[in-house]
């Protein structure tokens, strides 16, 4: 069963990072695609080290209190309702998806 889980999970992910991939090139012309693509890249990038400290310091306090498993607990919800906050934030940002040719 955990694998099972583990696959739909991975499936999922990946069907997200490629939807995300896609979309960046269907919205913008060649010549700002790397751009665009390396301003995420940055992002995600200051975001992944910013999860860690937040997963760290998160591990450590319910470490101390002998409850870890919470620690994990909130650390994989976050981790899921992440995709949401995503999609929610891209659909402020972008309501209509159309080409952006104003460059």
């Amino acid at each position: 069963m955990s694998i099972l889980l583990i696959g739909v999970g991975a499936s999922a992910h990946q069907a997200w990072s490629a939807n995300i991939f896609t979309t960046v090139s269907d919205m913008f012309p060649k010549k700002a695609i790397g751009s665009v693509i390396g301003i995420g890249g940055m992002a995600g990038g200051i975001g992944g080290v910013l999860v860690s400290k937040l997963g760290g310091t998160l591990f450590d306090y319910y470490k101390a209190l002998g409850r870890i498993q919470t620690g994990y607990t909130i650390m994989f919800v976050l981790c899921a309702l992440a995709y949401l906050l995503a999609w929610f934030i891209m659909k402020l940002l972008v309501p209509k998806y159309s080409c952006i040719s104003d460059l």
